[in-house]
């Protein structure tokens, strides 16, 4: 296993500045992620559209799996009051002061995401390397 660190800056899209880095990954998660947000974009449990909100919030959580056909990442925040809030990272999530991300990648391993008829969502595939060419 590599690793990737990254200090993601003020005003900067937290959804799609993890998705243009996994145009490069085959197959990727996340260890770790702080920071802080000033807009969170999240689809919440069950919900069909995604929810905006005006921050700050710090980010507590950052979890989920990234290659280059997509990623599926879960969030954690909390506002001022300490009132925790998740769901599925969207884009449009603003860095407020910064994200410190520290992301595997995995190697011998391929994930792809094809759509699932039973879910209606783009689900993982998971690859060894030599497989994926067959």
């Amino acid at each position: 296993m590599k690793t990737h660190s990254q200090r993601l800056l003020p005003g900067d899209d937290l959804y799609l500045k993890l998705q243009n880095l996994a145009q490069e990954w085959s197959a990727a998660c996340v260890l770790t992620c702080v920071g802080s947000l000033k807009v969170l974009s999240v689809r919440l449990a069950g919900a069909e559209h995604e929810k905006r909100l005006n921050g700050p919030f710090e980010i507590l959580s950052l979890s989920g799996t990234c290659c280059s056909t997509g990623l599926h990442l879960h969030i954690s925040v909390a506002d001022r009051e300490g009132r925790v809030l998740g769901g599925h990272l969207k884009s449009g999530s603003i860095i407020d002061t910064t994200a410190e991300i520290v992301i595997a990648l995995l190697e011998n391993t391929c994930f792809t995401r094809t759509m699932d008829s039973e879910t209606g969502y783009l689900e993982l595939e998971v690859k060894k390397v030599s497989q994926a060419s067959s």
